[in-house]
């Protein structure tokens, strides 16, 4: 399950962990805020009671939605040229 909020500065989106696998561990939410200028996930650290946080570039994000999809390898994306573009 998931929900997404669109905020003054951010869409926010938060991952439930509804126990799809067989161990019955779950893991706690996890929560995305996606701003102009990156985005960050966040999940509480249930051992030290701390939230953890990781910031990705715009740029990062795209090449871990591409690389989710790939096969072993070292890969670099690239972005179609604008028309408009004379260099």
């Amino acid at each position: 399950m998931f929900t997404i909020e669109h905020e003054f500065d951010a869409t926010v989106i938060t991952l439930v962990d509804e126990g799809d696998d067989s161990s019955g561990f779950l893991q706690e939410d996890i929560t995305i805020h996606s701003f102009e200028e990156c985005v960050t996930l966040e999940q509480l650290d249930e051992h030290t009671d701390t939230v953890q946080r990781i910031t990705f570039s715009h740029a990062q994000l795209r090449e871990l939605a591409a690389a989710l999809n790939l096969p072993e390898g070292v890969y670099r994306l690239h972005r179609p040229a604008d028309k408009h573009d004379k260099t």
